[in-house]
């Protein structure tokens, strides 16, 4: 298809849409939905999809694309609702939110950062549709490029930057927490020997380490604890006539729009990577990048732009696998990849002749699915923002009940709730101790990547080290990690001070 039949399906199907109260009424609905989702602490986007699914199964295909589609857009979103409002991210992508997006409901300004966020994940989910409609092509072929030596090494990358920017003062504390996550989800049975690992011979154990009690544990826990804890109250009111947040001030942050954008397009283009480290990669280059890096962890806006625009325009980019290659970019895209072969459609290089406009037609239903994201965003954030009025104290016993049952709801297991609370109790004793939690939790997420790409690259290389050094984009890989680690380590910083003392 040509770049004019492509615009004429695409707003074809817009009209389509916009005509038809039903599938209108469906798009808000479960865009209100995927929203409540990603804010309960572990429905995530993933589980949003995948319940939905099998209720689309009597609908047609544009239908259901409908209701899938807006359902991932707004699970993505709403994890920001609880990561600013009670620094409990309901997903992963959002937990690099919670960096900045607490800090400022601390403030009083829990309004303005969902405001922020709001309109930050709208943008970048609609930036991400000009890449979906026109250079699929482009970033098909380059992340067909990658091997299980650039997995790996995007894995260990991902566990290091969440490290190194989580500790910004002792780094070493952000990576030891990063390989405790690493090494938690070494448990279990090996994807690729079928052999149980540090399971003790506890047989519920080989199913190994799931993500979300831990996100849930790690985040909601510690939580609970300190405020039960400390007593604490209410953080200020919060001004609700800030919620939106002027052009000017979105037009002053043009150029990290469009570089956390570009950032979450790349990432999310690669098959199995997801919004949480784009969200991560996005914070920590913006905040490697600005002026005034001593902002970021006291309530910067720009940090809060950074991870939602990136978390956001991933949802696109996860598309352009998925579509082009039948390969999902995020666990969410995994299981809208079950939803599409439930209707009978095949991604991969045949689409676009089995199905002439498809990838299109699914383009224009992420642009009203950012819309129908952002209307009903802030119609919620006014009443989201009245949670910070009811003391923590009576609030976090709900939280808890939350916690236990979104632990639960994965695989309806009981061991998921003996996995949470011990790893709730041992994170708080590790954030007291000044370690991070971000870190452990991405470790976790990435572990078996890194893992099984590492082992599968030496296998078919016969133990030679030679693909790390001789593969372009794993010699890149390299340089970076290998920069980022020198340019966070004690030596270089006290060069960087004493240089900076001279000058001053």
């Amino acid at each position: 298809m040509n770049i004019l039949n492509q615009f004429s399906v695409f707003f074809t199907q817009i009209g389509s849409i916009l005509t038809s109260p039903g599938q209108l009424l469906l798009l808000f609905g479960c865009t209100f939905m995927g929203i409540i989702f990603g804010a309960l602490p572990g429905l995530t986007a993933t589980l949003g999809v995948a319940l939905l699914t099998t209720l689309t199964y009597g609908m047609s295909l544009n239908v259901a694309m409908v209701a899938l589609m807006a359902i991932y857009v707004g699970a993505v979103y709403g994890g920001s609702f609880s990561a600013i409002t009670l620094n409990i991210p309901g997903t992963a992508a959002s937990a690099a939110t919670a960096m900045e997006g607490y800090p400022m409901a601390k403030k009083g300004l829990a309004g303005k950062a969902l405001g922020l966020t709001t309109t930050a994940s709208a943008i970048g989910t609609v930036f991400s549709i000009l890449f979906v409609v026109v250079f699929i092509p482009l970033i098909s072929e380059l992340a067909l490029q990658f091997t299980s030596v650039e997995y790996f090494l995007l894995a260990f990358f991902g566990i290091q930057i969440s490290g190194s920017i989580s500790c910004p003062d002792t780094v070493q504390k952000g990576w030891l927490a990063g390989f405790f996550g690493l090494f938690l989800a070494m448990v279990g049975t090996d994807s690729l020997q079928v052999y149980p690992r540090f399971t003790l011979g506890y047989y519920p154990l080989e199913g190994g380490i799931e993500v979300v009690p831990v996100l849930i544990g790690a985040f909601g826990i510690p939580q609970i604890i300190q405020v039960l804890k400390e007593q604490q109250a209410p953080p200020k009111a919060t001004k609700l006539d800030k919620i939106i947040p002027s052009w000017k001030s979105i037009g002053k942050r043009l150029g990290h729009i469009v570089r956390s954008a570009l950032i979450g397009v790349g990432i999310g283009s690669v098959p199995g990577i997801g919004e949480d480290i784009a969200a991560w990669v996005s914070y920590g280059t913006a905040k490697g990048t600005s002026k005034h890096p001593e902002e970021y962890g006291t309530g910067c806006e720009e940090g809060i732009i950074a991870t939602e625009v990136a978390n956001n325009a991933c949802i696109g980019g996860a598309m352009i696998p998925l579509l082009s290659m039948g390969i999902p970019g995020s666990p969410p895209a995994a299981m809208l990849l079950g939803a599409l072969l439930l209707h009978g459609v095949s991604p991969g290089p045949m689409l676009q002749i089995d199905r002439p406009g498809f990838i299109t037609e699914v383009a224009a239903i992420l642009l009203l699915a950012s819309f129908a994201m952002w209307f009903c965003g802030i119609f919620l954030a006014p009443r989201v923002v009245k949670i910070l009025q009811v003391p923590p104290a009576l609030f976090m016993p709900v939280v808890g009940i939350l916690c236990i049952i979104g632990s639960y709801a994965l695989g309806l297991k009981i061991f998921n709730l003996y996995l949470m609370i011990p790893m709730g109790v041992i994170t708080y004793y590790l954030v007291k101790y000044g370690f991070p939690v971000p870190p452990l939790v991405i470790g976790v997420i990435l572990g078996k990547m890194a893992d099984a790409n590492l082992r599968r690259g030496l296998m078919v290389s016969e133990g030679s080290l030679k693909p790390f050094f001789t593969r372009p984009v794993a010699l890149i890989l390299i340089i970076v990690i290998f920069v980022t680690f020198i340019t966070n380590t004690s030596m270089y910083q006290n060069f960087k001070a004493r240089r900076k003392a001279k000058k001053a």
